[in-house]
């Protein structure tokens, strides 16, 4: 056994020892096959993982999580995984499972040769070690590698184990799992809009629903994100950024958004009448005037910022990891910040829910106006 450490001062690595990632690189570039069960990863090592199992042309892989599935994932790490796992199964190198029955607090890492295994890394360090971040830059661990023949074969045994189906999926087959919400930071400091506690949104959640509406999100697919006929949706509604700017010199920002009603919501009774505003609370606790405006009151936006409602929407898709932030769309040839189909099937939720609370507030004038919810979540995350 030998032991391999953390080099964080004031306990930096002598000469004579490894780090844990080094001594993991190193294992993998022997290797032709990789075995991994660990508590938790992390957005950014899932990544590392994925790049190095390609440098290193590893040929089978299998990375076993241990906590999520009761504890909750965060959907940023949780979308990655999904595509790293997406990833592997097509390559038919491997997979990414879940634990399930209980929470696996486990940390090994087992590494083969010709369908042998060699070497094994036990301790303290989950996937984060091997791409550390501000989180966990400061966060010393400790393991030992061991190339005895027995400990390695039990070691491998016990990973087998837990792949099993009594005891893990495959993360695209797992149903149930709670994600953790990451922040959407795209509305802090934004003149015009007030975050809320969390005590605030639960009341409004629990009001009674006066009554309630499904707005659906008009995207394109994929496939269809260069379609320039001028009247598809690729250039209109959430996506009316990538439409020709109003300043030829300055192009569209891409937070500009127009949520689009269409005629079988906005003739409903109970509908917000045209011009005539309402507070909004998000379902993640930020709050601001919106009203419907445009031909038959179909436009639905906040009241004195056009870019409130796409940096709350989407800036849900940015914290999640599913898109990222267009600086300028004038330069975005390959549309890749363009809201699609596929995108909101991975977030898992295509439409949003607004619900009257019954509820109103007082605005800046005194006026009272009624408050509405707005959630941009799934069905299986709010319950009507």
């Amino acid at each position: 056994m030998e032991l391999l450490y953390s080099n964080i001062l004031p306990l930096g690595c002598d000469d004579d020892e490894r780090t844990i990632v080094g001594c993991f690189k190193e294992q993998m570039k022997n290797s032709d096959r990789v075995e991994i069960a660990v508590g938790y990863t992390s957005n950014a090592s899932l990544n590392e993982l994925d790049a190095l199992i390609d440098r290193y042309a590893i040929k089978k892989i299998c990375l076993t999580i241990g906590m999520y599935y009761i504890e909750g994932m965060p959907e940023r790490s949780y979308h990655t995984a999904l595509r790293v796992n997406q990833h592997w199964k097509a390559s038919g190198i491997g997979e990414i499972r879940i634990v399930k029955p209980f929470k696996y607090h486990g940390k090994l890492f087992c590494f083969y040769k010709n369908e042998k295994p060699f070497s094994a890394i036990i301790g303290s360090a989950n996937l984060g070690v091997i791409k550390l971040e501000a989180t966990n830059r400061r966060q010393y661990e400790i393991s030992a590698l061991t190339i005895n023949e027995t400990e390695v074969a039990e070691i491998a045994f016990h990973i087998e184990q837990l792949k099993t189906s009594i005891c893990s999926g495959n993360i695209s087959d797992i149903k149930g799992m709670p994600l953790i919400r990451e922040t959407n930071t795209s509305l802090d400091g934004i003149e015009l809009v007030t975050a809320v506690p969390q005590s605030s949104v639960e009341f409004y959640k629990n009001c009674k629903t006066y009554v309630s509406f499904f707005l659906k999100l008009k995207v394109p697919r994929s496939v269809d994100r260069h379609i320039d006929d001028g009247k598809h949706y690729t250039k209109s509604n959430i996506n009316v950024c990538y439409a020709a700017p109003r300043n030829k010199r300055k192009s569209r920002d891409w937070y500009e958004t127009q949520l689009t009603v269409g005629s079988d919501i906005y003739r409903m009774e109970g509908y917000p009448n045209k011009n005539e505003p309402f507070f909004v609370v998000t379902d993640d606790g930020y709050w601001f005037k919106a009203h419907t405006t445009s031909d038959n009151n179909k436009q639905f936006s906040a009241v004195g910022d056009e870019l409130i409602m796409g940096r709350w929407l989407k800036g849900r898709l940015v914290a999640a990891g599913i898109v990222k932030h267009v600086n300028d769309t004038a330069l975005d040839a390959d549309r890749l910040g363009m809201i699609t189909e596929e995108m909101l099937e991975e977030y898992g939720c295509d439409s949003l829910l607004f619900k009257k609370t019954g509820q109103t507030a007082l605005d800046e004038k005194g006026t009272d106006l009624d408050v509405w919810m707005l959630s941009f979540v799934s069905g299986n995350d709010y319950e009507r």
